[in-house]
């Protein structure tokens, strides 16, 4: 039995850094074994079938063949598509009222307790506004990502220190959930 997961890699193709063309990370993934690879935009998505049930494996075996072929390492995050789905119901703002780039879901590596980002109180922000899930965080930013001054304030390292961390706007986290038939 299969199960299909999207890959979520943190900070590649950015501003001409960490360059991993995507039909090159397709290989990749099918090199590592895995089926039905596809990739979505050039920021990190990518879309497989594998028969293991271990994420953070996955992940790893990414990170390091990423690392083996490129040189430099990357922060990869795998997700099964019944867990992208279970997010994208989730959410606790009314995404098909907002604009993708109004809303945006932050992928963890593990859960992150409310204490941690207790320090964040969002009224500072309004109307900006953030809720944690399971194992992600909501941001609700009207004016967008690049003009959030929450996003900045929940983007400080010592916030999240210890946690891989990686954002997607809603219409990311929706082509995700369909290219996942979750």
């Amino acid at each position: 039995m299969t199960t299909t997961y999207a890959a979520l890699l943190r900070g590649i193709n950015v501003s001409g850094h960490k360059k991993v063309p995507m039909a090159e990370l397709r290989d990749l993934l099918g090199d590592l074994g895995h089926g039905d690879v596809r990739t979505y935009l050039q920021s990190g998505n990518a879309v497989f079938t594998s028969a293991s049930d271990d994420e953070e494996a996955l992940a790893d075996q990414l990170g390091k063949a990423i690392a083996d072929r490129f040189g430099f390492s990357v922060d990869c995050l795998v997700r099964s598509g019944a867990y992208l789905r279970a997010v994208a119901d989730a959410c606790p703002y009314p995404a098909e009222s907002l604009e993708g780039k109004q809303l945006h879901v932050t992928y963890f590596s593990q859960p992150v307790e409310p204490e941690r980002l207790a320090s964040v109180d969002p009224a500072d922000y309004a109307p900006e506004d953030f809720q944690l899930g399971d194992r992600v965080l909501y941001l609700y930013a009207p004016d967008g990502l690049g003009r959030s001054k929450l996003a900045e304030a929940l983007a400080r390292p010592a916030l999240l220190k210890g946690v891989v961390a990686t954002t997607r706007n809603w219409n990311t986290v929706a082509k995700l959930v369909e290219l996942t038939g979750a």
